[in-house]
């Protein structure tokens, strides 16, 4: 069967260029005759050419889409019937020369083929696409972008607060805040007593929340 596409291409021809009354059945006509009428949009000889190679034109398709069965789905058959309809339908046929001596059932199957390859080189170009769902489970090195933003903003504003502190309560800040190490770890850096890193904590941060709690009552 044509592809819902091509049905309707060749409802248009149909409408356009109603069959002319004749007084034998398509089936009985030959190639020739066939041909001729197609390249004058005659209605009945566009559902002739289907009745008679529309398995042809399948099977062609699907010969060269089960080797690459991996990497296409199932509506590709139907999608490369679809273009290879539009080809017809856009005058393709008037490169046939059956003067040649070839048949036209060869060549329509010829022109299939070549579809389907024409179809399978573009999906190989293509990059490989994964469900949508798939994207929930995504991950990245890289940290998201508005974390990026927000860390950002929240060093801008540290480095202000620590501006008038001195380079050991800097310092006190970067090991035990930042880099997040035990106080034991922090009094052995510093050179001082683990009783002196948890009341320079306490400093540190009631100075912190004076300095905030100015800023908020100045804005």
């Amino acid at each position: 069967m044509w592809s819902p596409v091509a049905v309707k291409s060749i409802q248009f021809v149909e409408i356009a260029n109603p069959s002319p009354v004749v007084g034998f059945a398509p089936s009985s006509w030959s190639e020739t005759e066939l041909l001729e009428r197609l390249l004058l949009s005659d209605a009945a000889a566009w559902r002739e050419l289907n009745q008679r190679y529309a398995r042809l034109v399948t099977s062609c398709i699907q010969r060269v889409v089960a080797r690459f069965s991996k990497r296409v789905s199932a509506d590709a058959v139907e999608e490369i019937y679809a273009t290879f309809s539009l080809k017809l339908l856009a005058n393709k046929l008037r490169s046939f020369e059956p003067s040649r001596g070839n048949k036209l059932g060869t060549w329509l199957g010829m022109l299939a083929t070549h579809c389907a390859y024409d179809y399978l080189r573009s999906v190989r170009r293509e990059p490989s696409a994964v469900c949508l769902t798939e994207a929930e489970t995504l991950s990245s090195d890289n940290q998201d972008p508005c974390e990026s933003a927000m860390l950002s903003e929240r060093s801008k504003l540290v480095r202000e607060l620590l501006a008038d502190f001195s380079d050991k309560d800097r310092q006190f800040v970067t090991l035990y805040f930042q880099d997040g190490l035990s106080p034991e770890h922090v009094a052995e850096r510093l050179g001082i007593s683990v009783k002196t890193v948890y009341s320079k904590k306490h400093k540190i941060q009631r100075k912190l929340s004076q300095i905030v709690g100015g800023s908020a009552e100045l804005a």
